[in-house]
C-alpha cells in the first residue's frame, strides 16, 4: 500500500497538475481574442505506480507537457491562399489607382469594370475627343474659310492633346508608385525573414532544454502567414522544431540563420524587379503583393500605357501625312498640324494657337472654298487602321477600355473567391485552434474541483496522520 505519506505525495502532486491546468486554461482565455494564437492544453498522464501484494497501485497523476493545438495541413492552406490573396489584392489595387486616375479620360469609372463606378463622367472621355476632333475637321471641310470652325478644330485637338499628356503623366506617376510598393514590401518581406530566423533561434533553444515553444511558435506562424502576403514561399521543418524558407528556390533561411534576403534591381528598363540580396539570383515569385503589383505594372498597366502612345503616335503620323499636303489660307503648306510621338509628347502646333487661318484644308494653294485635305482628315475617322489592330481610332479606345476592364473584372473575382476560401479556412482552424469561452471556463471548474479535491485528500491525510501520531504518544 502507498502508505499515508506516499498519500500525501499523491494529493501533492494532483495539486500541481491541476494548479498547471488552471494557468493554461488562463492563458487561453486571455488569449480568446489573439487571431494569432492556438490553444493550449495540459497532457496529463498516471504517474509511476507502485508494487503491492495484491497487484500495482495507482500513484496519481503527473503534467508531462504544454500541448499547443495546431493543424498543420490548416496553416499551410491559409499560408498558401495568403499568397494568392496577397497577389490579386495588389493587383487589384493597382488597376483601381489607375482606374482612379484615368476614370474620366478613358471613361473606366462609368463603365462598370470597378469596384466604385459612376452612372456618367463629368467631362469627355478619350472617344468623345477624338470624335470631337475628326467631327471639328468636317466643320472646317463644310465651311474651310469660316474662322470660327478653324478655331473651334484648334480648340478640340488641344483638349484631346491636354488629354493624352495627362493620361501618359499619370501613368508614369502611377508605375514610379508600383516601383515603391515593390522596394516596400521587399523591405517589409526582409524585416520578417528576420523575424522568423530569430524565433527559430529562441524556438531551439527551448525545446532544447526539454520545455515548449508554443507562444513563440505561435508568433513565427503569424509571421509566416504575413510573409505569405508578401511572397509564395516553400518550408522545410527541422528536427529541432525549427523551420527553413525558401522563397523562389533560395534559401533564405536556415533554422536560426538569415541565409539570404530579397532585394530589387533594375534590368534596364526602369521597371523593379527582385533578386536575392548576396548571390543576386533573380527571383519568380510565383505569389505574393510583390509579383502581383510587378504583373500589375506590367501587364494591364503597360498595356494600357503601350497602347495609349500607340493611338497618340498613330494619330499624330496619320493626321500629319495628310494634313502636310494642304495649303492654310494664305497659299502655305508642308507644315504638321500635330507635334510630338506619343501620348507623352503631343501637342498641336504652336502657330495654330495663335492663327487659326493656317489651319491647312484645302488641298490647292489659293483656293479659298477648297476643302480637299479637311475632308480627308474628317474621313480618317471612319477608317480601320493596322497600326490599331486594324481598329478605327474610337473602335480602339473602346477595346482598351474593354480589356482593361477585363482585368480589373477578374482581379475583382479573384479578390472575392480569395476572401470566401480564406474566410472558411479560417473558421476552420478557429474550431480546431480557436479559444472556446464556454469549452475553456467548462475546463477551469473542472480544474478547480479537482485542485479542491485534491486539497480535500491533503487535509484527510493529515487528520489521519494526526490521529497515528496521537495513537503513538498515548
Amino acid at each position: 500500500m502507498l502508505g499515508l505519506f506516499n498519500t500525501l505525495n499523491l494529493g501533492a502532486r494532483s495539486m500541481v497538475a491541476e494548479q498547471l491546468g488552471v494557468e493554461v486554461t488562463g492563458q487561453n482565455l486571455a488569449n480568446a481574442n489573439n487571431a494569432a494564437y492556438a490553444r493550449q492544453r495540459v497532457q496529463l498522464q498516471t504517474s509511476t505506480p507502485t508494487p503491492t501484494g495484491i497487484g500495482m497501485e495507482g500513484t496519481g497523476v503527473e503534467a508531462v507537457s504544454i500541448q499547443q493545438v495546431r493543424d498543420q495541413l490548416l496553416d499551410s492552406q491559409i499560408q498558401s491562399e495568403a499568397s494568392v490573396g496577397g497577389y490579386w489584392n495588389s493587383q487589384q489595387s493597382a488597376l483601381e489607382t489607375a482606374q482612379t486616375q484615368l476614370g474620366e479620360f478613358l471613361n473606366l469609372s462609368s463603365s462598370g469594370t470597378g469596384s466604385t463606378t459612376t452612372s456618367a463622367t463629368t467631362s469627355p472621355d478619350l472617344s468623345d475627343q477624338l470624335n470631337s476632333l475628326f467631327n471639328a475637321f468636317q466643320s472646317v471641310a463644310t465651311s474651310p474659310a469660316d474662322p470660327t470652325a478653324r478655331q473651334a478644330l484648334v480648340n478640340a485637338a488641344q483638349s484631346l492633346a491636354s488629354g493624352f499628356n495627362q493620361a501618359s503623366q499619370n501613368l508614369s506617376t502611377l508605375n514610379g508608385q508600383l516601383n515603391t510598393s515593390v522596394g516596400n514590401d521587399v523591405a517589409s518581406a526582409n524585416k520578417l525573414l528576420s523575424d522568423i530566423a530569430s524565433l527559430n533561434g529562441q524556438i531551439a533553444k527551448a525545446t532544447a532544454s526539454g520545455g515548449s515553444a508554443n507562444d513563440l511558435v505561435d508568433s513565427r506562424e503569424q509571421d509566416l502567414e504575413n510573409l505569405a502576403q508578401l511572397a509564395n514561399f516553400q518550408t522545410t521543418t527541422n528536427s529541432d522544431g525549427t523551420i527553413s524558407v525558401s522563397v523562389g528556390g533560395q534559401q533564405l533561411v536556415a533554422g536560426g540563420t538569415l541565409a539570404d534576403s530579397l532585394a530589387t534591381y533594375d534590368p534596364g528598363n526602369g521597371q523593379l524587379q527582385v533578386q536575392t540580396a548576396a548571390s543576386a539570383t533573380p527571383l519568380t515569385l510565383a505569389g505574393g503583393s510583390i509579383q502581383g503589383t510587378i504583373d500589375a505594372r506590367d501587364g494591364a498597366v503597360a498595356t494600357l500605357r503601350g497602347n495609349l502612345d500607340t493611338m497618340a503616335s498613330t494619330l499624330i503620323s496619320q493626321v500629319n501625312g495628310i494634313y502636310q499636303n494642304g495649303y492654310d489660307l494664305n497659299g502655305n503648306t508642308g507644315a504638321d498640324f500635330f507635334t510630338g510621338s506619343d501620348a507623352a509628347s503631343i501637342g498641336v502646333n504652336s502657330a495654330l494657337l495663335t492663327d487659326p487661318s493656317q489651319v491647312q484644308a484645302a488641298g490647292v494653294a489659293n483656293a479659298t472654298g477648297d476643302n480637299t485635305v479637311a475632308l480627308a482628315l474628317a474621313q480618317l475617322g471612319n477608317q480601320s487602321l493596322g497600326a490599331l489592330n486594324h481598329q478605327t481610332f474610337s473602335g480602339a479606345c473602346s477595346l482598351d477600355v474593354e480589356n482593361f476592364g477585363n482585368a480589373l473584372s477578374n482581379a475583382n473575382d479573384q479578390v472575392n473567391n480569395y476572401n470566401s476560401v480564406n474566410t472558411l479556412l479560417l473558421n476552420q482552424r478557429d474550431s480546431v485552434s480557436g479559444v472556446s469561452l464556454e469549452e475553456e471556463t467548462t475546463n477551469l471548474i473542472t480544474y478547480q474541483k479537482a485542485y479542491e479535491a485534491s486539497a480535500k485528500i491533503i487535509s484527510t491525510v493529515d487528520e489521519m496522520l494526526a490521529t497515528v501520531i496521537a495513537m503513538k504518544s498515548t
